[in-house]
């Protein structure tokens, strides 16, 4: 149970209600985060206008290098939500989830490219404390993915780490997205 309960819908107000509903339909059921998040009116819209928009303007990175790099992330931190939730994103996508049990080995498991290689060490070095990355790391991956791309891969994670950090301090933990996955 999260440390700070979720807002329930009856309490949510009309706009908030509507929200929930959206999220339901979308996603099955109201994510946690953004049901707890709602006890801040001002921040939960902030968060839901920069999540929709990242959403829309994250077109640059093949969406399994992209969505690698932000499970990782959230296996790093121990953000089981999320782990439950990206899980749940993966399929959704179309993505391959049995994938993700073999994350652990991604730099010799042949089921990962190349490139997923690159996001995911990526993804270590930057949730790491102290960060690791390297400027050789930096100028490998702008080379793969071009500067914009690189740009879209670090956001993607350092947001991952704002998500999963906030969500584990908060007691967020898997509400069951990833059971409709099989995993």
């Amino acid at each position: 149970m999260a440390r700070i309960p979720a807002v329930a819908e009856r309490d949510a107000g009309p706009v908030g209600r509507l929200v929930y509903r959206m999220a339901r339909r979308r996603f099955g059921d109201v994510p946690e985060p953004f049901a707890v998040a709602r006890h801040h009116r001002k921040l939960f819209w902030a968060g839901l206008v920069s999540e929709l928009a990242y959403e829309k303007a994250s077109t640059l990175l093949p969406a399994p290098v992209r969505e690698l790099a932000v499970y990782r992330t959230a296996t790093q931190v121990g953000c089981s939500w999320c782990v439950d939730f990206g899980t749940m994103l993966q399929r959704l996508e179309g993505l391959d989830v049995d994938r993700l049990r073999h994350i652990d080995s991604y730099a010799t498991d042949p089921l990962y490219t190349h490139q997923e290689r690159l996001a995911i060490a990526y993804a270590d070095a930057m949730t790491t404390t102290p960060m690791t990355v390297t400027d050789e790391q930096v100028a490998e991956l702008e080379r793969e993915f071009g500067r914009a791309g690189l740009v879209e891969l670090t956001h993607a994670i350092a947001l991952e780490n704002l998500r999963a950090r906030s969500n584990h301090a908060l007691g967020i933990t898997d509400q069951g997205f990833s059971l409709s996955c099989e995993r």
